[in-house]
Formats: C-alpha cells, structure tokens, sequence
C-alpha cells in the first residue's frame, strides 16, 4: 500500500514554511508541493488537490475558500490553517485537547480548520472553565495577548528583518477597532454568550506568545477562586501530551512571563495566578505561535488524521 500523498498549498508562508519543514523526512507519507511557476494556476492547483488524501491549506482566506471549492475528489481530507473555516459548522475544529472526544472527531473528519493562535490559548483557558460551570458563560471576557512578529505573517517578518528592521516599532498594540477576526473564533469555541474584548500586540522578538485573562472572582460561581480555576483545568489537561497546567507553586514564585519559552516546541503552558486579599484571579497561557499556534497543531491534526 503506498504512502498517502499530503499536498501543501502555499508552503511559502510562514504557518507553510514550517510545516513544510517539519514533513519533510518523512516516510510515511508523500509530500506534494508546486514548483514557484505554477503557485498561482488555479487549473495545476484544482488538480494537485484533487490527486491528494489530505490537503494542508496555507492560504489566505479567499484562497482557501477557493481551494476547497475546487475540490470534486469526495475522498480529499483537508486540513485549512487559515481562518476561513473556523466557526462554519460543518468543519471540524482542529484543537485535540479542547473538549473529549475531539481528537477522534479530528482523526475521522473530512475537513478540519486549524485554530488560530490567539483562540488557542483563550479556548484552552476559557473553555473547561465554561463547561464545568466555573465562570458564567454571560461573564465580560477580556483578553491580552503580545505575539512575536512572526504573527503578522511575511509582512512581520519583513517588517522586522528586512531592509528597514532598524526603524521596526518595539511593541504595537493593534486591533483597536475591536473587530479582529479571531474574536468570533473564540466567542464560539469557548462557549460565550457575550463577546469577548480581545487585545492583540505584537513584540519585536520573532515568536512566542503570552495570553492572558484577568477574572474577578466576585463575579464567578459562588464559593469559585483561583485554586478551583487551577483544579479544574489540571483534571481536564491531566492526560494531555501538549498542553500543561503550571503547578500553583511554581506559578506562585514566578514574577514574570517570557513568551519565548516554549519556542521550538508544540507544547502550551497553562497558569492560574491568584490574589486572594482583592479578590483577583489571572489566566495565562504560553505558547510558540508558530508551533501550538500555527504548524504544530496542523500536523498534529495531521497524524491524527493519518491513523485513521
């Protein structure tokens, strides 16, 4: 029985680039990509995605729309990194360790949207959180996040590393609209009735993500503070391969974030931090936005895929 063939469309992205390089050496399957001259025929293209058994869409949203349009092979499985499928119901949400059951729900879907990078760590906090009755599902959500700039795409980097790096901004709080795309992403998988403030930043270091969500226990479930908030996410992560939930004593002697920590890995770090005099709870989830965030849960998914 030969390999399954597993195409990427647009491996000269930054979310591509690094999964590309990732599937590379191996041999279990066979990896398909198109030489530069024909990225852009939409005709080559219908075809390679039709000839594949997975399809790892790296594109932007209106590309991968089309992408998937093209599609007429009923036996292509896909995998979109983009954004364009995340809250349309009949895609299968790509983030394992979200709710039980879903890996396998993963493993047999036909089509499976990556999350993005900022609703990872805000679901992987928020979520078990809203399941279990812990904080109300109507509770005014605020969340902050700083990403490397590696999150604003080849334009990030560029910004950063090419020509005119020297006159890069430090740090940009962006977003101010309010609008930002991921909101609505993580209003439904976290299991909102409200939308939530969502803050985005980006830093002048290349990857990396700190996310972060402060509570006011006064307005949670009676009797609820930062110790139950911990309890819970332990269980519900206790036999998660990537994501972690910080020990609350080793949370309690930490005295600040670094956003790099992980990077280089596909693992997500969860803490909770608690001031118990005014009543105050923080949330924080650290990860690599290019590996959690971006590639390393596309061929997370990936594999669960393939061993179906």
């Amino acid at each position: 029985m030969s390999s399954p063939l597993v195409f990427i469309d647009g491996d000269q992205g930054t979310t591509g680039l690094q999964i590309h390089e990732r599937l590379r050496g191996r041999t279990d399957l066979q990896l398909v990509t198109l030489p530069a001259a024909e990225r852009k025929d939409s005709r080559r293209r219908a075809e390679a995605i039709n000839a594949c058994d997975i399809a790892i869409l790296c594109l932007p949203d209106s590309a991968a729309r089309e992408a998937v349009g093209a599609i007429v092979n009923p036996a292509v499985r896909v995998i979109d990194a983009s954004s364009a499928h995340r809250t349309q119901p009949d895609w299968t949400y790509g983030f394992p360790e979200m709710t039980p059951g879903q890996a396998e729900r993963i493993a047999t879907a036909r089509r499976v949207t990556n999350p993005g990078c900022y609703p990872t760590g805000a679901i992987g906090l928020l979520r078990p959180l809203l399941q279990a009755g812990l904080i109300p599902r109507s509770y005014p959500v605020s969340i902050y996040a700083v990403s490397g700039y590696s999150g604003g795409g080849r334009a990030g980097v560029e910004e950063h590393e090419g020509p005119g790096a020297a006159n890069a901004p430090s740090y940009q709080v962006y977003g101010l609209e309010l609008a930002h795309k991921h909101t609505p992403e993580i209003q439904q998988h976290a299991g909102l009735t409200r939308r939530p403030i969502f803050v985005p930043s980006y830093g002048a270091y290349r990857q990396g993500i700190v996310l972060t969500v402060p509570l006011d226990v006064r307005m949670l479930a009676p009797g609820v503070e930062g110790a139950a908030l911990h309890a819970c996410l332990g269980r519900h992560y206790a036999e998660a391969a990537h994501v972690h939930v910080l020990p609350l004593h080793e949370s309690g002697a930490l005295k600040q974030l670094d956003p790099q920590v992980l990077n280089g890995t596909d693992d997500m770090r969860l803490s909770v931090f608690s001031n118990l005099e005014h009543g105050h709870v923080l949330l924080s989830a650290v990860f690599d936005n290019l590996g959690k965030g971006a590639a390393g849960a596309a061929v997370q998914n990936l594999n669960l895929m393939l061993a179906r």
